[in-house]
């Protein structure tokens, strides 16, 4: 009925949290880990590093700077991400600094900040504007 190979199969990204701090739950400090961060209660003056996802569900309250591979907002965040991918969704709202490759703003969402684009730019479509010479004015 089940095989040992489809049951040993590792779950998808988004279901292996390693690291969930619950509604009740009040931290401070660094978060180091390799799986992804579920946070449903309040972080305070910390920092979060992860080689996989973070997750600031509609509850939380975050004010910690950020380095992982996904980082998807639908509560407060306050800091400073770094990050492949930044999701802001309707109900989140960040205020900060973003540096990601791609950012996804959902209506609804609240951004007050900075966000820098990682990565190659793309070509400018645009003509450089020709300098305008001094036209001179007769008096």
């Amino acid at each position: 009925m089940f095989s040992k190979e489809k049951t040993a199969q590792k779950a998808p990204i988004a279901e292996q949290i390693e690291v969930e701090i619950g509604a009740q739950a009040t931290v401070g400090g660094t978060i180091r880990c390799d799986g992804s961060v579920k946070i449903d209660g309040v972080v305070e003056n910390g920092k979060i590093e992860s080689t996989g996802n973070v997750v600031i569900s509609t509850q939380a309250k975050v004010m910690a700077d950020i380095k992982a591979r996904t980082v998807s907002i639908s509560g407060a965040y306050k800091g400073k991400i770094i990050a492949d991918r930044v999701e802001l969704l309707s109900s989140g709202r960040i205020w900060g600094e973003l540096q990601v490759y791609s950012f996804l703003l959902d209506e609804g969402g609240f951004f007050r900040g900075s966000l820098v684009m990682q990565g190659e730019a793309p070509a400018v479509p645009f003509p450089e504007e020709q300098p305008v010479d001094d036209i001179p004015v007769k008096s």
